[in-house]
């Protein structure tokens, strides 16, 4: 799952754009039935941890202002879609009439294979036409898997299309693709140098589960160095 987009400093903006002190935030959060103490309002707007996605939803209803204000983008992704108009995976996957597992590898693994009433169905929750809804899924697919190729690989060429469909500055999404091909890179060193040594298979296998969770983690990454979080 990709890491949840949140904004710190959109989040204390919209708290004092309402006049609301920590206290208050929490005490409106409780009467939607979602408990925390006021240091918690002050641990995100601070940045040491991010809200959970039913914090999230609380946090925003309480503040008064859509969920997109405080993830300080517009939705692109499918997983972005849902925080926005504030559906857990397992409520939205039940709205649209399909399995979780079947939503889940739509917006985790980009592939629909729903029905064409289910695809409706989940467009409309969305409030997206379906052709756009199927646009933003295999855009998302296409992002993720140039980006892969781009840090697998001659990374200078991934340039100029990564930058279209994420919509960024070239010279950022140049600077994001040599950072992220040299960590990449990193892995694979670490692993053929333990590989020679003979190192033993847990010391391999640990950093195989490391570098998968790296590219698990590849597309929030991409966005936090191009500044698109």
């Amino acid at each position: 799952m990709s890491r949840l987009p949140f904004s710190p400093s959109e989040a204390k903006a919209a708290r004092l754009r309402v006049g609301m002190t920590p206290s208050q935030v929490v005490a409106a959060m409780a009467q939607l039935g979602m408990h925390r103490p006021p240091e918690a309002v002050h641990a995100w707007e601070s940045g040491g941890v991010a809200p959970t996605e039913t914090e999230l939803f609380a946090l925003a209803d309480a503040l008064w202002c859509p969920v997109p204000v405080l993830m300080a983008r517009p939705p692109g992704t499918l997983y972005e879609h849902r925080l926005a108009r504030q559906f857990t995976a397992e409520r939205l996957a039940e709205r649209a009439g399909v399995d979780p597992y079947t939503y889940a590898r739509a917006e985790t693994g980009h592939d629909w294979s729903g029905t064409d009433h289910q695809t409706l169905l989940l467009a409309d929750a969305l409030g997206l036409r379906p052709e756009e809804l199927l646009e933003v899924i295999d855009r998302a697919g296409a992002f993720t898997g140039l980006l892969q190729q781009a840090v697998e690989g001659r990374w200078k060429a991934y340039v100029a299309p990564l930058a279209e469909l994420a919509r960024a500055d070239e010279r950022r999404v140049a600077h994001a693709l040599r950072t992220l091909h040299r960590e990449y890179a990193g892995f694979n060193e670490r692993y053929m140098g333990h590989l020679v040594a003979r190192s033993g298979d847990a010391r391999l296998k640990e950093i195989a589960v490391e570098r998968a969770h790296w590219l698990a983690e590849l597309p929030e990454r991409f966005r936090h160095l191009t500044g698109r979080v």
